[in-house]
C-alpha cells in the first residue's frame, strides 16, 4: 500500500512559530523543494494526506472560511507543479476538547484510510512525516513508520528529551521522499521505465 501522511505547518509549508498560526493566504509559503518532493510522491503512485492541528480556529484566532481560503491556495499550487494531496484532513478543537481527531490521537488517520477502503491495519505500510514529537507518536499510535523533518519546529535537541524515536530523520520532505522511494517494496512503472532510461549506454 503506497500511503504517506503528511503534516502541513513546518514539512509542507514554513512553520509560522511558536504559538502562532498561518492565518491567512499571504502568510502560506511552500519550503523550499516540497512541490519536487510532491511530484516524485505523486509520479509513484502514492496516496497523500495532509493530517494537521489547527486549534487556532477553536480558539478564535482565525475562522474556518480562511483555513478553507489557505488550503485551497495550496491545493492549487501543488497542482500547478504537477503534484496531487488526496485529501487535506484538519482538527480544528482546542487541545482541551479531547478531540479523537487531535493528533496525537489518530481519528484522522482513519477516516483517510477509510476514504481509500483500507483498515487501520493498512497503517503499517504507510509512512508519516512531521516535525514534532505529537507526529511522531501519531504515526506510532497508527502503526506507521515514521519521519522527523528538521525543517519546521523542532529540532535534534528536542528529539532527545522525547519519549518516542522516529524511524528516520531528515532534514525536509524531500529526503523524507527519498527515503521512502528507496524503500518502496513496489516501485511505480514510471519509475522503472525512467530507471531504465538513464541506464542506457548513450551510444
Amino acid at each position: 500500500m503506497k500511503v504517506v501522511f503528511l503534516d502541513r505547518d513546518g514539512v509542507i509549508n514554513e512553520f509560522p512559530g511558536n504559538g502562532l498560526y498561518v492565518t491567512k493566504v499571504s502568510g502560506f509559503h511552500f519550503l523550499p523543494r516540497t512541490l519536487k518532493a510532491l511530484k516524485l510522491l505523486t509520479d509513484a503512485g502514492y496516496h497523500i494526506f495532509v493530517i494537521s492541528n489547527q486549534a487556532g480556529v477553536g480558539k478564535g484566532v482565525f475562522s474556518k472560511d480562511k483555513l478553507d481560503k489557505i488550503t485551497a491556495h495550496m491545493l492549487k499550487g501543488v497542482k500547478a507543479a504537477g503534484a496531487r494531496i488526496d485529501d487535506v484532513f484538519y482538527c480544528t478543537c482546542k487541545s482541551s476538547a479531547g478531540c479523537h481527531c487531535r493528533k496525537p490521537r489518530i481519528g484522522n488517520i482513519i477516516k483517510a484510510l477509510k476514504g481509500i477502503d483500507k483498515p487501520l491495519d493498512a497503517a503499517r505500510h504507510a509512512y508519516f512525516v512531521g516535525d514534532t514529537e505529537g507526529d511522531i507518536k501519531t504515526g506510532k499510535n497508527a502503526g506507521c513508520k515514521t519521519i522527523f523533518t528538521l525543517s519546521g519546529r523542532e529540532d535534534q535537541e528536542y528529539m532527545n528529551r522525547w519519549d518516542v524515536r522516529p524511524d528516520h530523520t531528515v532534514e525536509d520532505l524531500y529526503d523524507a521522499v527519498a527515503i521512502i522511494l528507496k524503500e518502496d517494496p513496489y516501485p511505480s512503472r514510471e519509475r522503472g521505465r525512467r530507471a531504465s532510461q538513464g541506464s542506457g549506454s548513450g551510444l
